[in-house]
């Protein structure tokens, strides 16, 4: 993906390029199609979503990933519950999260990727022999604790009382098998290091989480099922007895995705190199041992660059608990989405979800948020500023080449979109308190001149606001330029909900 290839708001304010295309690459983590799609990853993907826009704004060069994760024993039993084939059952799912490419407004050049595309099975494959050649790969019988929901076998030190703390209500199964074990243990060194960069995750306190880990010691991994107990799964190289294990083979998207091993200059132009890597990646704070500790240890293994930089999310709670459909409190983004719009969504998520903790959500809040910073806030800015403009200017009011202010770039850069967009509505409350203070449906009245002149300030001042917002909200930014080069009050961009 290229800047130019991106959807651009070109009716709407946008900030100056600083004319460097900075290649960068961002990545969602993989949702696992066993379910619909949920606020949960709503959050990660639209987070991921403003991110690669901002940079783009910025004049970056960016290749956006996401996709689905569609192997391992979870999605095998639930195909086999539902009367369908794996294959079959994943189809299905998939296109409910690619769909979300249009319901959330992503990027329309955003790429996606699913682990049963071809192309990604053959790198899965090449990841298993670089890292057998590395002499990281060897068959153990291994006898353990296994929990389906993780597809992760489990340590006595993992659990809670005696339950995977992810999966609380899940029995985890007791298996002994032989199968392939990736030697994690070889990396306790090399991880350290890398883990001593400050910047390799974010926010700190999880890195300092993940060098604990590290430090505790590392164990052996299991990366491989026996076929003929789970079928449904990436075929190990030279062993047709055994299936990869579904982390092992989902990991590798990130890098598949950009035509790895076969596309080298598509590689190491966006994933980076060792000198320069360029590759963000996103999950949740339940993903750090997955996706900086075994990831990692993989990457080193088959010899090419670490990943830049993690940023780790918290979850999204409702009522004070975990959601969950049996305490009916599970907040659907696609309901939201038909009534209140997709950038009320995708507002609320940037705003008033913390990027790194945990958020409580629930519908009053949403409705309240709506109402008082969309409704009665930027919704109705707008149609005051662009009403004035429609009655007493003659035509448009030329704009000048807007820049992202340097406080909310400094937010964005830090992955704080909730500080920039607090500032953001900080300018809001000060445009209207200009309205209020400056008067100019008083002034045209005694000084058309002087009221026009005030007018035209309101209404640059409203283009700038959009420029701001572009990045988060690009149908309300769309909109709000829009109005102002034909001069006119907007429809309704976002009409109160009682």
């Amino acid at each position: 993906m290229t800047s130019h290839d991106r959807e651009g708001s070109i009716d709407s304010p946008r900030p100056i390029s600083n004319g460097v295309k900075n290649p960068l690459y961002i990545t969602t983590t993989l949702p696992y199609v066993n379910a619909d799609p949920h606020i949960g990853f709503a959050l990660e993907i639209v987070h991921a979503d403003i991110y690669a826009r901002y940079r783009t704004l910025q004049g970056d060069d960016v290749f956006f990933n996401t996709g689905t994760d569609e192997h391992g024993q979870k999605l095998y039993e639930a195909a086999q519950k539902a009367g369908k084939t794996p294959q079959a059952y994943v189809d299905e799912y998939a296109a409910k999260f690619r769909s979300l490419k249009d319901i959330l407004n992503l990027d329309p050049a955003i790429h996606f990727i699913r682990t049963t595309d071809a192309h990604h099975i053959e790198a899965a494959q090449e990841m298993w022999r670089r890292c057998q050649a590395a002499g990281d790969i060897e068959k153990r019988t291994y006898k353990g604790l296994y929990c389906v929901g993780d597809e992760a076998f489990m340590k006595d030190s993992d659990l809670v009382d005696g339950r995977c703390p992810n999966h609380p209500n899940m029995d985890l199964v007791e298996l002994e098998e032989e199968n392939y074990f990736f030697l994690l243990s070889k990396y306790q060194k090399p991880l350290l290091d890398y883990l001593s960069r400050e910047g390799v995750i974010l926010p700190e306190w999880r890195r300092q989480e993940a060098i604990k880990f590290v430090e505790r010691g590392l164990e052996d991994f299991s990366i491989s099922r026996v076929k003929e107990k789970m079928p449904w799964g990436i075929p190990v190289p030279d062993d047709d007895s055994q299936v990869m294990y579904v982390w092992f083979d989902a990991l590798t998207n990130y890098i598949s995705t950009l035509g790895w091993p076969h596309d080298t200059e598509k590689f190491e132009t966006y994933w980076g190199t060792n000198e320069v890597p360029n590759a963000i990646q996103m999950a949740g704070k339940d993903q750090v041992r997955f996706q900086s500790i075994m990831w990692q240890a993989m990457l080193k293994s088959a010899g090419l660059p670490s990943t830049k930089s993690v940023i780790y999310h918290g979850f999204i709670t409702s009522g004070g608990q975990k959601m969950s459909k049996s305490l009916g409190n599970v907040i659907d983004p696609m309901a939201i989405v038909q009534e209140y719009g997709t950038d009320a969504l995708r507002y609320f998520l940037a705003r008033h979800v913390h990027p790194f903790e945990d958020t409580d959500v629930t519908m009053e809040k949403f409705k309240q948020v709506y109402n008082a910073d969309l409704a009665n806030g930027l919704g109705n800015l707008a149609a005051r500023i662009m009403k004035l403009t429609e009655t007493h200017l003659e035509g448009p009011v030329e704009l000048p080449k807007m820049k992202l202010p340097s406080k909310e770039a400094k937010h964005f850069d830090a992955f704080e979109i909730n500080r920039g967009l607090d500032y953001v509505w900080e300018r809001i409350q000060l445009l209207d308190q200009k309205i209020t203070t400056t008067e100019p449906f008083k002034v045209v009245k005694v000084d058309l001149e002087k009221g026009k002149t005030i007018i035209a300030g309101l209404v640059r001042d409203l283009a700038h606001i959009a420029a701001c917002l572009e990045p988060v909200m690009p149908h309300a930014a769309r909109a709000i330029g829009q109005s102002i080069k034909e001069n006119k009050k907007p429809e309704n961009v976002f009409p109160r909900k009682e």
